[in-house]
């Protein structure tokens, strides 16, 4: 059956006491400090993504602000192209009402120019008419009948004539 020995108990005991003890210096030790460095490598690695998606939500974020900032930056631009096309626009606008007005107002100062030449011609013309007319009736004696018809001769001419 059983037997206890206490002497192969101690003897085991100690056996088994210096066996954990070379197992936790040689064995245990080194396994440990690896287990540690690389924890330590694991924890690093951690940290530096999380450092790393933190300087990338912060670079996101910086641009967004630049987007935003460009996008304002454009409807500005935007806006003061349009005033300055609605600015340019009023006064060409203006610049043209302008010469119209000036030429209409030339060609109007030259019409009334040139009627006032017509009439001083015309009227020129019609006492030429007038005087040559008397110096003929005046020349000549003429009846009532040959007076009549020289007065229509002139006026023919001087209706040809306008």
């Amino acid at each position: 059956m059983l037997e206890f020995h206490f002497g192969t108990m101690i003897t085991q005991l100690l056996i088994f006491i210096i066996l954990l003890l070379l197992v936790s210096k040689f064995a245990m030790k080194p396994m440990l400090e690896t287990m540690k460095k690389r924890q330590d490598h694991i924890d690093h690695q951690i940290q530096s993504a999380e450092k790393s998606n933190e300087e990338a939500s912060q670079l996101i974020e910086q641009q967004k602000a630049l987007l935003t900032q460009a996008r304002q930056e454009a409807k500005d631009i935007l806006e003061r192209a349009k005033a300055q096309k609605d600015r340019e626009a009023t006064e060409i606008i203006h610049a043209a009402e302008e010469r119209a007005n000036r030429l209409i107002n030339e060609a109007t100062s030259q019409i009334e120019r040139e009627k006032e030449k017509a009439i001083a011609d015309l009227r020129n013309e019609v006492g030429e008419i007038a005087v040559t007319l008397t110096s003929k009736i005046l020349q000549e004696k003429l009846d009532s009948q040959s007076q009549t018809k020289f007065v229509n001769q002139y006026l023919e001419q001087v209706g040809r004539l306008q």
